[in-house]
């Protein structure tokens, strides 16, 4: 992954934009550990920060680059909450940070937080001892997927609101997957 990202250009955020993507992405990581909730004010805030931040950065061209990031957030996010497969706070602090970061940037932020967020899932599975059906769940949705079937009409445990499924805090891979893209790419 750090290769793939290295020949990729990766231009490091201006500081008031690093500062707004840690900042959003650390709040949302502690609210998800504490409530497993993503507060609504705090995406807000978030995307209307991202887009003044832009416009006063780049005037136009931020502006668009932020309503990118935004839309690529939401054309990812909003067919796993559609799936219930995510939650709708997580979506919406995507779109924040996607509104503050931009398409590209947003992108790697994505690639990084599904693989910490898988990590942290098969840990959580094993850790129950769930890691089993954890991956034969993951076949099942694959395959009803690809016949286009929604996998929790089938199977309402995949139903992230079920009672018996595993829920991790996403916010924090979100947040780990954040910083990991900004640091990588101040590093660079």
């Amino acid at each position: 992954l750090p290769n793939l990202m290295q020949n990729t250009l990766i231009p490091p955020l201006p500081p008031i934009h690093a500062v707004a993507l840690i900042t959003v992405s650390l709040a949302a990581a502690v609210h998800d550990i504490r409530s497993r909730r993503i507060p609504n004010w705090l995406a807000a805030a978030g995307l209307l920060a991202g887009l003044l931040i832009n416009v006063l950065h780049a005037g136009s061209a931020g502006l668009v680059s932020s309503l990118l990031g935004m839309g690529l957030a939401l054309a990812v996010y909003f067919p796993l909450f559609a799936l219930r497969g995510m939650g709708a706070g997580d979506v919406k602090l995507m779109a924040a940070l996607g509104a503050i970061c931009g398409p590209s940037f947003w992108f790697w932020i994505f690639v990084v937080s599904a693989v910490c967020g898988a990590a942290a899932g098969l840990i959580l599975a094993s850790a129950k001892g769930r890691l089993r059906s954890t991956l034969w769940n993951a076949g099942f949705i694959a395959r009803e997927l690809s016949c286009l079937r929604v996998p929790h009409l089938t199977r309402e445990q995949l139903d992230i609101h079920h009672a018996s499924s595993l829920r991790l805090p996403h916010g924090v891979a979100i947040a780990v997957g954040s910083a990991a893209v900004l640091l990588f790419s101040y590093l660079r």
